[in-house]
């Protein structure tokens, strides 16, 4: 997996959280889980020891790395490889996204 990359389309099609989880876990992610976060909340520069991809499914964020930044809206997805240094930034509203996680 490239470091960042988008959600694969299977992830992307998903219209509820148990369709999401229901494809993650068929595609060998460990889990599948939703994350909501807190108007302009701002996470610094970190990382993760799993793979993650992920699917907004409301408000907005801004997800840094190597690559650049990105604005990220509902339906837009986005993929991190485990070790993958980023930074994330919520918008007015805050955001919520759908992520599967893999460990292994």
């Amino acid at each position: 997996m490239h470091p960042t990359t988008t959600v694969r389309p299977s992830l992307a099609a998903a219209k509820t959280l148990d369709d999401f989880r229901a494809t993650a876990l068929a595609a060998g992610f460990d889990e599948a889980i939703e994350r909501t976060w807190a108007a302009h909340q701002v996470l610094d520069e970190h990382q993760h020891p799993f793979d993650a991809e992920a699917l907004v499914v409301q408000g907005e964020m801004w997800l840094s790395d190597a690559q650049g930044t990105r604005h990220l809206r509902p339906g837009h997805g986005f993929a991190l490889a485990r070790g993958t240094p980023h930074g994330e930034r919520y918008g007015a509203e805050g955001a919520t996204y759908w992520v599967a996680r893999r460990s292994g």
